[in-house]
């Protein structure tokens, strides 16, 4: 199992910052609820390259996206929580909803692929996906994250630097902080 500074950076890089040694302890296997619902769902949907049970799971993943959480959190902050004791999972950063993006436009392509009987694109994009998600759920490690942090740089904690006027600026429905 890897050591706190490395669950830190994985879960940082993923836009989850500004949280306690203990919220990422009790966190980092949590915030891998909703990919691994995704990875089991894609993972079935390209096993039978069926376009029906990728072009399902699309606006889930879109939803996790725009939103500050995905759809499928609602089951682990409702629920499943208040059984293990753990606290409620914070809002989805910039990296995180990237993920989720890159996440539906490679489900698109995969569905499309197979719709149209393009069978060996929607395996090969599929593998993909399932590869990079399962990464994910594996060991924390978020590859949409890191192309993320590469094309726009490394989210920081701003809990304790964000003014007023800073906060009123980056107010955005479809796209917050």
């Amino acid at each position: 199992m890897p050591e706190l500074s490395t669950k830190r950076r994985r879960i940082e890089a993923q836009g989850f910052t500004c949280l306690t040694n203990d919220e990422v302890r009790d966190l980092d296997l949590w915030l891998r609820f909703a990919p691994a619902i995704c990875l089991v769902w894609v993972s079935i949907g390209v096993v039978f390259a069926s376009p029906t049970i990728l072009f399902s799971l699309l606006p889930f993943t879109l939803l996790g996206g725009l939103l500050t959480g995905h759809p499928f959190d609602v089951v682990y902050n409702h629920g499943i929580r208040y059984l293990t004791g753990t606290p409620e999972l914070p809002p989805y950063g910039r990296p995180r909803r990237f993920a989720c993006l890159m996440a539906s436009a490679m489900i698109a392509c995969v569905a499309v692929a197979f719709a149209n009987g393009y069978a060996l694109p929607g395996y090969l994009i599929g593998g993909s996906m399932i590869a990079m998600a399962t990464a994910q759920v594996v060991t924390g490690f978020c590859v949409p994250s890191l192309i993320y942090i590469l094309i726009f740089g490394r989210p920081e904690c701003e809990a304790d630097t964000e003014t007023p006027e800073k906060k009123f600026e980056s107010i955005s429905p479809l796209w917050p902080k």
